[in-house]
């Protein structure tokens, strides 16, 4: 794990956008693509922006880069609340994405069947290689879930890479996610986080005893790569070690 931790909110996410742009580019002398999953809110929404800005726009090939979701609302894509919606405004639209190169979930189906088949399709990608992202982007919520692992939900208890439908019982909605065992399949894993309202939940991932059940998100630990932690100082308020 490596904190990342800047002084102001338009710091971290510039900070992240050169390690988004760093990996892109290895991944693409390597292997000759980037796959990357996003993820949603008001955060990331500011890190595709720059991504897509004329700061950012020429430093990727973007024609070899690969767009999946970390998870998805159950609504349809016009949705105001779509996390596809948000991207393909912020990011895919601005830089001309080809649609070929964009892997949303298919939210008309029944959220069971939008998980299987998000599952197979991600499987078909990665045909007969590991399911292992380049990249998986994450957020953190203020309760100290992440993509949409929320505290006290049976995906928690997952321990075969996959994508499923998760209930939320206190919003009576339906969501759709990678689970933990896929995200920590990924090669590199970078969280988002900033501002005073998220340091509690940021020591509670990184410093509290291992409580999966409230704390979600400390599931999140990559296999084969090493976890960015991209912080202001606010959000990173509460941390006691040294980093």
């Amino acid at each position: 794990m490596t904190l990342n931790i800047f002084d102001t909110p338009d710091e971290v996410v510039d900070g992240l956008a050169q390690y988004f742009v760093k990996i892109a580019n290895e991944s693409i002398a390597a292997h000759g693509k980037f796959s990357v999953a996003l993820s949603g809110g008001s955060s990331p929404k500011k890190l595709y922006e720059l991504l897509a800005s004329t700061i950012y726009a020429d430093s990727i090939d973007w024609t070899k880069v690969y767009f999946f979701f970390g998870d998805e609302r159950n609504v349809p894509q016009t949705d105001s609340q779509s996390n596809y919606l948000m991207a393909k405004k912020a990011l895919f639209e601005p830089l001309y994405i080809d649609a070929a190169n964009i892997y949303p979930v298919d939210t008309t189906l029944t959220p069971k069947e939008a998980a299987q088949k998000y599952a197979e399709t991600i499987a078909e990608f990665f045909d007969d290689d590991e399911m292992s992202f380049d990249l998986v982007l994450l957020g953190l919520g203020d309760n100290s879930h992440t993509a949409s692992l929320f505290p006290y939900t049976p995906v928690l208890h997952d321990v075969t890479p996959s994508v499923k439908e998760v209930w939320l019982e206190d919003q009576q909605v339906y969501r759709i996610t990678l689970n933990a065992p896929l995200i920590n399949e990924a090669k590199n894993i970078a969280f988002l986080v900033y501002g005073e309202g998220k340091a509690e939940a940021v020591h509670h991932v990184l410093e509290d005893d291992e409580d999966i059940e409230n704390y979600p998100a400390q599931l999140i630990d990559s296999i084969t790569g090493d976890v960015q932690w991209f912080l202001d100082e606010p959000a990173a308020a509460n941390l006691e070690e040294e980093y």
